[in-house]
């Protein structure tokens, strides 16, 4: 259990596209409840199943006055129900040699087991049970607060993390996508069971649910065991589709930086200096616009050849190490560069980078480059999709998220598509040299 961060990159029922060379997994079938739930099921020649139930439901969603409270709530949901007392679930689970875990982001809560074929339709309700009716207990409340206290105290511990949060609030001015996942311990400190219970009973529904199965069973049976699991332990008192069908009100983008927005911080425990360059860029509600930043990212700072890590590291020994990622959120994205350097390289570094990005402005990258990002993106892709649990994540998220499968499946369908123009088009229009978000954190 625990805070998830957003995935770099794209993860990855409507109509699905029609199967290409490119692609590597078929269509699973889509169930949909009369209640609003959808259940997405694939079978898979392994001796496991791995059930995934995804909600719209994390961070982002948290007013200020009760920000963590997803994440609480995740850890509170393992806590009993009516008909299990806490500690029982995990038992289950255990006794059957199955594994259980959770994780609350920005955008999302997911839960999910991974259990032998022949005791899926035995634990399928109890994990169904325990997301739907968490009884909440005072008692147990009082005691994983202290929990969630302790787990902000080590965060704040960890030299990632803090760097983290000072990039965020950088990059953002009024999305939520600034707070912690965590919340602030202030707020942890003052939330009541009762805010919680609310918080539940308000987003756990199942129109707001994706359950994504994949494994070794017949894709029927694995329809009907979720769906009659679910009305096992649905409650009754659910609320109508109608009167939550805006779960989430719109968040609009922020506007691109059109200066230079620097934060300076001193950390004594660092022993070598971090630099964070943030550009804002396209989020999942314009996931078309994200691809081409995906193989831009790639080209500047993932693996040993790529111009950032060539030059910065190899050649000139300026940076211990510099990566590129694509951060997308679901209202919008963010292009991090990232270095580990001297802290008298700080301004050499800067500039650097800045270089690097007029450059590509300037003139397009090469077909080499692009054939290898295309190569690599296609072998990730199969490489992080062959077990149940890695399939059942990528249809849970977006479906969760974006209610398509289209993405999930033809990843590297869209990539190989894009053109050196393309590339071009995209650094030219979000990642300017003259305005970013920047953060530096001197020992």
């Amino acid at each position: 259990m625990g805070e998830d961060h957003p995935p770099e990159g794209n993860f990855m029922t409507a109509t699905l596209f029609k199967s290409s060379p490119l692609s590597t997994l078929h269509a699973p079938t889509i169930h949909r409840l009369s209640n609003g739930l959808t259940i997405i099921a694939e079978q898979m020649p392994i001796e496991a199943v791995n059930l995934n139930i995804w909600l719209n439901v994390g961070s982002a969603l948290e007013s200020d006055s009760i920000n963590g409270m997803a994440h609480f709530l995740e850890h509170m949901i393992f806590k009993g129900t009516a008909r299990l007392k806490s500690g029982e679930f995990e038992q289950q689970i255990e006794q059957r040699g199955a594994v259980t875990n959770a994780a609350t982001s920005q955008d999302y809560t997911h839960y999910y087991i991974t259990t032998a074929p022949k005791d899926f339709a035995e634990l399928a309700p109890l994990q169904l049970d325990v997301v739907l009716n968490p009884s909440i207990p005072d008692d147990g409340f009082e005691r994983e607060r202290q929990v969630v206290l302790e787990e902000i105290r080590r965060s704040h511990d960890n030299p990632r993390r803090r760097t983290y949060q000072h990039t965020t609030e950088v990059a953002f001015e009024r999305l939520p996508y600034r707070r912690q996942v965590l919340g602030p311990a202030s707020v942890i400190e003052h939330l009541t069971p009762q805010q919680m219970r609310d918080f539940h009973a308000q987003w756990y529904q199942p129109q707001s649910m994706t359950a994504a199965v994949v494994g070794n069973l017949p894709v029927e049976e694995l329809i009907r065991i979720v769906e009659d699991s679910f009305q096992d332990s649905a409650t009754p008192d659910f609320t109508p589709s109608s009167k939550i069908a805006n779960l989430k009100s719109f968040l609009a983008p922020e506007p691109a930086f059109h200066q230079i927005v620097r934060r300076d911080v001193t950390d004594d425990s660092l022993q070598q200096a971090r630099l964070v360059m943030v550009w804002r860029v396209p989020g999942l509600n314009d996931l078309d616009q994200t691809y081409a930043l995906d193989v831009l990212a790639s080209v500047l700072g993932r693996g040993r050849t790529s111009r950032l890590v060539r030059d910065l590291r190899e050649e000139r020994g300026l940076v211990s190490s510099v990566s590129a990622s694509n951060i997308t959120y679901q209202h919008q994205g963010s292009f991090y560069i990232s270095a580990q350097l001297p802290t008298e390289n700080l301004e050499a570094v800067e500039q650097a980078i800045a270089e690097h990005i007029q450059h590509i402005q300037e003139e397009r990258i090469t077909e080499f480059e692009i054939a290898k990002v295309r190569t690599r993106t296609a072998n990730h892709f199969v490489f992080g999709n062959e077990t149940p649990s890695d399939r059942a994540g990528l249809y849970g998220y977006y479906h969760s998220l974006l209610g398509d499968l289209n993405p999930a499946i033809h990843y590297p369908d869209y990539i190989h598509a894009l053109t050196i123009e393309d590339i071009q088009l995209a650094a030219q229009k979000y990642l300017s040299s003259k305005a970013y978000g920047i953060v530096t954190i001197r020992p």
